[in-house]
């Protein structure tokens, strides 16, 4: 057995900081070895560490980022012993250059700083493992090819991102201006007022409120987030149900601040998860609807901030998209 922790040994040897949060390239993962008998390096770790094969983690071991005890790791058949601390320095990927891609966009508004773009559910913002191209960014680039290294070689003028499956408003800067301008006012209370509609599950006890608290890395599953106790960031959703369709309603929710998955986490805390939704949702629920959702039904409504460029007030909406109307009649 393995048991991922926080080893500031380990992480030492390695020159980092160990951290416990979200599995990333460039973080330092640690693991403690629990039982005799745990076999060689090379195949326990790939039995413990998520999204690590053998081979990757032997590759690893060659290259030097894996440590055994606070020593560097020299073979992958290493034996594991009772009480061994095994610690893997997950190199970052060097940046690929994102290629313009012929991809068809909906832009709502674009002058010379900043695009507004109506993102379609199923498109990936950028790209990442798993989706290295086919991406918005690869279609912003096809539209606006001087946009290339604004902000960054892989992420391009981007700012801030919808999950693959949150359709809505995104604003891109196209100058370094607008960039600084546009994070400065995401990081500031107001600076940037972003409100989605979305399907749940039920209806919520009042018709309005707010939830405030930390969400963080689930403990129980890293790959999802949780409401936390500690080692979480502040999140703040304003809600207000605006409409009732049978088992489903709709709730337009004001965000303060951006966490990952922040609503969905939100609407279910609240016992009415996001329809649609495969990781925090209600799947039996999901299968009695007609049709069955395809994905979760959150939608980035509106959209407002000051220009870079003189600070006046933008605002923008946009209506429910197409698959959200089976389930509002």
């Amino acid at each position: 057995m393995g048991v991922l922790v926080t080893d500031p040994e380990c992480a030492a040897a390695a020159g980092e900081d160990c951290i416990d949060e979200e599995i990333e390239d460039g973080e330092i993962l640690s693991f403690s070895v629990s039982g005799s008998g745990s076999g060689r390096l090379d195949s326990w770790l790939a039995s413990v560490a998520d999204g690590f094969s053998r081979s990757r983690i032997q590759g690893l071991i060659k290259a030097g980022f894996v440590y055994l005890n606070g020593t560097q790791a020299k073979r992958a058949n290493t034996q594991l012993q009772d009480g061994d601390t095994v610690c893997v320095h997950v190199p970052p990927p060097v940046p690929a250059v994102p290629v313009p891609q012929d991809i068809p966009l909906n832009i709502v508004y674009e002058d010379e700083s900043v695009i507004v773009v109506d993102k379609p559910a199923g498109l990936v913002v950028h790209p990442a493992p798993g989706h290295p191209d086919g991406t918005l960014v690869n279609a912003i680039l096809h539209h606006c090819p001087s946009l290339a290294g604004i902000g960054g070689v892989a992420r391009p003028g981007i700012v801030h991102r919808l999950d693959r499956d949150t359709s809505g408003l995104m604003v891109v800067a196209k100058t370094a201006q607008a960039m600084a301008s546009l994070a400065h006012n995401f990081h500031k209370p107001g600076g940037i007022r972003k409100i989605y509609r979305t399907l749940v599950h039920g209806c919520p006890q009042a018709l309005s409120g707010t939830v405030e608290n930390l969400i963080g890395r689930s403990p129980a599953d890293r790959k999802k987030m949780a409401i936390v106790r500690v080692n979480g960031k502040n999140a703040v959703t304003h809600w207000k149900t605006v409409g009732r369709y049978g088992a489903l309603s709709l709730v337009e929710c004001l965000i303060d601040t951006g966490r990952t998955h922040q609503i969905r986490v939100h609407m279910a805390s609240l016992g009415c998860p996001v329809a649609g939704d495969a990781t925090y949702g209600k799947p039996a629920r999901d299968k009695m609807l007609s049709p069955v959702p395809q994905r979760q039904l959150l939608h980035a409504f509106s959209l407002a901030f000051p220009h870079p460029a003189g600070g006046r007030e933008m605002a923008f909406e946009s209506p429910l998209p197409a698959d959200f109307a089976p389930y509002m009649r």
